[in-house]
């Protein structure tokens, strides 16, 4: 699911503008440091698993620099190499990933949201599917897995698998509330980048 390549990079970050349903070509100075987030954490990526050389060090270091003031500045713990394509941050806040989650393409992931590991582990962290949305202050921890297509309510805490794709769960603990999913609450930038169909 990382970015190994130039044209799996270049695919990440406009699979990632179409999810924002933004239709710039390029950030503007105020308004966009979301989407410039993004863009940076996808560079991140690129280069710490496509250019390795010790050329590329100094490089690493700036890099790490910008993206960790970034991140202080807009509230988000995200490392590298967790988000497939198409992700989609709503708005600025606190959000906090494990670096051992994993979560696929065209995820919607909204402020106050924590997806942690077990406690007392590191590793021991979620793996969630595509086409996912992760609603306000919601809360997904330990080793368990999050189909395709759910959808996360506000405010539920997550603490055991859900391998029944395209449903919602809700509440604390969640449960399966009902069985219409994501349809309607993300863009799935992945396919219309995949299809050309790109704004």
């Amino acid at each position: 699911m990382a970015i190994g390549s130039r044209r799996e990079y270049e695919f990440y970050l406009e699979a990632d503008r179409v999810s924002l349903e933004i239709t710039r070509r390029r950030p503007r100075l105020f308004g966009d440091e979301i989407w410039r987030f993004q863009r940076l954490l996808r560079k991140m990526e690129y280069t710490r698993n496509c250019r390795r050389s010790a050329l590329w060090r100094p490089y690493h270091s700036l890099l790490s620099i910008r993206f960790h003031r970034m991140s202080t500045r807009l509230g988000f713990t995200i490392p590298p190499n967790v988000f497939g394509p198409g992700l989609a941050i709503a708005h600025r806040g606190t959000i906090v990933v494990n670096s051992w989650a994993r979560v696929g393409a065209n995820c919607r992931l909204h402020v106050c949201v924590n997806i942690g590991s077990e406690a007392g582990t590191d590793e021991r962290a979620p793996q969630i599917g595509d086409n996912v949305y992760i609603g306000p202050g919601a809360i997904i921890y330990g080793p368990i897995l999050v189909a395709d297509g759910i959808a996360i309510g506000a405010n539920a805490v997550v603490t055991h698998s859900f391998e029944e794709p395209w449903i919602t769960i809700a509440g604390a603990p969640a449960r399966r509330i009902g069985d219409r999913g994501t349809e309607g609450l993300l863009v799935r930038g992945t396919e219309l980048v995949g299809q050309g169909r790109a704004r």
